[in-house]
Order: structure tokens, then sequence, then C-alpha cells
């Protein structure tokens, strides 16, 4: 596959941007109900500038940032990513305790980006029930995941069971939902009983 300056560039910005959300984590750590809000506040400007961009009035920094990083299925369309990422994150934190919530966020911020690059320009394997997704994608995710997920937990079974969540999570064909279903399938993983017990 013939990958072109541009293309790579516009990916790397949109997983640039998506990689942001780990913010979340130390910011959560202070004030965990105060960093939601401030994610579903985001979440809210960020709806109100795609709405004026969608009527042709450009809002500084936001709609560059959307036109620049934006899919081409998406280019003409509402852009849902960065609602569907403030909103995964902010539920996350206020549903899962904060280990939990932490593995999660990491999870979609960074298994999730790796998947997309490495599906995207190394990926080779792409069986039909797969959707489009690759398998070297998957296994980016898997390992990715797992290795984040190691750093909050210390617990190797933990890491192991929140990277196959994360994982089946990436492979829905759910577009941009995947990033509420990777942080609410890791955050349930890491706080099943279980799991729990594994890293005390």
């Amino acid at each position: 596959m013939l990958i072109t300056k541009p293309e790579f560039s516009q990916e790397l910005l949109r997983k640039s941007l998506h990689v942001l959300i780990a913010a979340a984590v130390p910011l959560s750590s202070l004030h965990g109900p105060a960093t939601a809000a401030i994610l579903l506040a985001g979440t809210a400007l960020y709806i109100i500038a795609e709405k004026c961009r969608q009527s042709g009035i450009r809002i500084p920094l936001i709609s560059f940032l959307t036109e620049k990083s934006s899919r081409i299925r998406d280019q003409k369309h509402f852009v849902w990513g960065p609602c569907t990422l403030g909103l995964g994150a902010a539920v996350t934190i206020l549903v899962f305790p904060a280990p939990a919530a932490a593995s999660a966020i990491y999870a979609v911020a960074f298994g999730d980006s790796c998947a997309g690059m490495v599906g995207k320009f190394l990926g080779r394997i792409r069986p039909a029930f797969l959707h489009g997704k690759s398998i070297e994608g998957s296994l980016a995710c898997y390992a990715v995941t797992f290795f984040s997920t190691y750093l909050v937990l210390n617990n190797v079974a933990a890491a192991l069971i929140c990277a196959c969540a994360a994982t089946i999570a990436e492979l829905m064909p759910a577009a941009d939902v995947d990033n509420i279903l990777i942080p609410l399938a890791v955050g349930f993983a890491a706080s099943i009983p279980s799991v729990c017990l594994w890293t005390i």
C-alpha cells in the first residue's frame, strides 16, 4: 500500500489529539468529578463549535484542527470523534474507581491510537470478519493496552484481561463509538472482583 506524506501527517495529527485524553488521568487524581465536569464542558464546547462549522462559521483553532484531522468519510459531516472521546473518559472517571479508570483511559488513548496507526499503515492481514480492520492493528492494541495497564495495576493477570477487553471492543464495527466502548470495557474488566483481588 502506497502511503502518502499528507495521509500520514493527517493520521498522525488525529492520533496525537486522541492521545491527549490521557491527560485526564493525572487531573482526575486531583479531583475526579471536577475532571469529568471539565471533559463534559469541553465536549459541549466542541459540539457548539462543530455545529457552527457545519453552518459555515469557523471557530478559531477548533475548526482548523477538526478539518485538518478529520477522515475523508467525515469531511462533509459532523465529526463525532472528539465528542465520544470526551464523553467516554468522563463516564469512565465517574463510574469506575481510580486505578480502573486510569487503565481504561490509557487503553483508549494509547491502545486505540496505536491500533489505528499500525492498522492503517502496516496492516496487511484483514480477514472479512474484522470488517476492514487488521490483525496487526489488533495486536498493537493488545500489546500497548497490556503494557499501560500493567504500569497502572502492577499485575500481569489483570493486564491480560484488560488487554483482551480493549482489543475486543476496538474490533467492534462501531466507528467513533469505540471511544466509549473501549474505556467502559476496560474499566469493567479492571473492576471485577477477581481482578481487584489480584491487584491488592
